[in-house]
């Protein structure tokens, strides 16, 4: 079995030290008994019906996103394997149907992958978060994922997330962006889910497709959750999610990068894209020269340009209110559509 690195862990921490010393280090850290008090997980410990119960005392009738994968699947939601498309299926169901379809595959020795996937709580179930509220983030609306025994392959997110194990257990198996290149990322423009998802199966890697990959595993890192406990990924980290029980639940929260409330398009995901499209033609060379422009005006290697140019005249170099980077990006947008 392959050993992984430890994820730092906290019992306690306030809102100030999350905000203010961990965040800023974007590094992944474990908080155990972050969400303990919620009745939420509180009901999960009594059993899958009382938390299924408890959860229908806020429905309404909404429906919420659903997919389903066959017991060939191995429990992975992922491509199928010509890669022409994936090996689910995904739609709309009531959630009322759903939990009670989640209850019924409990006993059977073979049965699907089920998941509710990225639910906007306030949208469905309106009146949950009232009583499971994070002073974390005591104006952000989480989103929900309920489930039985499923794999996420390994992907990242455009934004920072605390997820938040409500019901069950989950491992995560986090990689570090700086192994991007050894995880073999798939396409850009067709992913499982939305993001870019590695190739590689990490308990069955194919080592002579994917040979870097050994390298990726000795820096990755991994950690089990159970009810309350909750980990913060931060932005552009790979990260593989294993939902280890019958039934159960993730409740999180993304509040900057492309997931922001107030974030505009085009998000930093599209800019690599323009990105790709602008200079995939240009000679090594010329790549070379534009990556020192990067590291220049983006990265700041270096002298940064905001410390000698005047302030009047630092534009997107400088501080800019909200409604300025709107502008300047729909600028940008109109040029793009000429």
């Amino acid at each position: 079995m392959t050993e992984y690195k430890l994820i730092p862990e906290y019992s306690a921490l306030s809102a100030g030290q999350f905000f203010e010393q961990i965040v800023p280090e974007q590094k992944p850290v474990v908080i155990r008994g972050f969400a303990q008090h919620w009745p939420l997980v509180a009901s999960a410990c009594q059993g899958h019906c009382a938390f299924t119960a408890y959860l229908l005392k806020f429905y309404q009738g909404a429906k919420a996103r659903m997919v389903v994968a066959p017991p060939s699947a191995n429990k992975r939601f992922y491509y199928n394997e010509e890669m022409t498309d994936v090996n689910y299926l995904s739609g709309e169901e009531r959630i009322d149907l759903f939990l009670g379809r989640l209850l019924e595959l409990v006993d059977r020795e073979v049965y699907p992958a089920i998941s509710m996937q990225n639910a906007l709580i306030d949208d469905i179930l309106p009146g949950l978060v009232d009583e499971n509220r994070s002073m974390f983030f005591p104006e952000l609306s989480p989103r929900l994922w309920v489930g039985n025994e499923g794999i996420v392959s390994t992907h990242y997110d455009g934004s920072d997330n605390l997820a938040c194990v409500v019901a069950g257990r989950r491992r995560f198996i986090l990689f570090p962006p700086a192994q991007t290149g050894h995880l073999y990322p798939g396409p850009l423009n067709f992913t499982p889910a939305g993001a870019p998802t590695s190739l590689v199966d990490v308990h069955n890697p194919d080592l002579e497709r994917y040979p870097l990959f050994k390298q990726a595993r000795a820096e990755a890192f991994s950690a089990e959750l159970g009810p309350g406990d909750a980990i913060f990924i931060p932005m552009l980290w790979w990260h593989h999610v294993e939902s280890l029980d019958k039934v159960n639940a993730l409740m999180n929260y993304w509040w900057n990068g492309s997931s922001a409330p107030s974030a505009v398009s085009p998000s930093a995901i599209d800019s690599l894209n323009l990105a790709l499209l602008a200079m995939r033609d240009l000679t090594p060379r010329q790549r070379e020269a534009w990556r020192h422009m990067f590291d220049h005006y983006l990265f700041k290697q270096g002298v940064d340009p905001s410390s000698y140019i005047p302030t009047h005249q630092q534009h997107v170099l400088g501080e800019m209110s909200p409604d300025y980077v709107r502008a300047v990006k729909d600028y940008f947008i109109q040029k793009l559509q000429k």
